[in-house]
């Protein structure tokens, strides 16, 4: 097991840019939609994710705020391997316009063509609580503190 830094996974994570977001559904199952995270590189366990009030996913992080995040990319400069990290964390639903501002980047316009002011608009924000990584070499685990209230 390795010993790696919050700030070595995002180095790592720097060129992903999609995650599987998986959330519990009414019935139990577990739901998984692709998600992106609007390349926020500096990982510092948050990340944050748009959507629509509406969606299923908004409504199972409403049940149960216990989330998953899964990512994939490449380890290594010459010899690339694949690169995985789960998260495990806490999804906060955010309806501040000025909380929107901050994590918005206009590849989000694509689908959201209003903006921040598009109607329905919600943000996922998901805390980790712990993080595992694995890149056929290497792997561990890092527990990440829980957020000041």
């Amino acid at each position: 097991m390795s010993d790696r830094s919050l700030a070595d996974l995002a180095e790592k994570m720097r060129d992903i840019d999609f995650t599987m977001l998986s959330t519990r559904t009414a019935g139990g199952a577990i739901g998984a939609r692709p998600m992106s995270n609007n390349r926020e590189v500096d990982y510092d366990g948050d990340s944050y994710y748009f959507t629509y009030d509406d969606a299923l996913m908004v409504a199972d992080i409403q049940a149960d705020r216990h989330v998953g995040l899964g990512f994939q990319g490449k380890s290594g400069m010459i010899r690339q391997r694949p690169f995985f990290v789960a998260v495990e964390g806490v999804a906060t639903l955010v309806h501040d316009q000025g909380r929107f501002a901050e994590h918005w980047s206009k590849d989000l316009d694509r689908w959201f063509p209003q903006g921040i002011d598009m109607p329905g608009l919600v943000m996922i924000h998901v805390h980790a609580e712990r993080v595992h990584y694995w890149d056929g070499e290497d792997e561990g685990e890092i527990r990440v503190k829980m957020a000041a209230a």
